[in-house]
């Protein structure tokens, strides 16, 4: 399990997100480049990480299923995912 910190840390990247989206935006559109090296680091929507649900796993993510793939054999296996079938040929 991923420690607390890491899961607060990446909320308050996403709320600044949210608030400076509009300002980049803009800024972006005028090509003011400097005006954008102003704004703080995590404004930027690529320091966002995809981390699982329910484990906090950060490498491995599955983005339809919004879980790291451990975590998704074990839920599909036990049969907690509706539509995800064992394969079998």
């Amino acid at each position: 399990m991923a420690k607390k910190a890491w899961f607060e840390r990446n909320k308050r990247k996403q709320e600044t997100v949210k608030k400076y989206a509009a300002k980049r935006a803009e800024l972006k559109a005028k090509r003011d480049y400097a005006g954008l090296a102003k704004l703080p680091r995590d404004a930027s929507p690529s320091r966002l990480v995809n981390r699982c649900s329910m484990s906090g796993r950060r490498h491995g993510y599955l983005r339809k299923f919004g879980c790291s793939r451990l975590t998704f054999r074990e839920a599909a296996l036990n049969g907690l995912i509706p539509g995800v079938v064992k394969a079998s040929w």
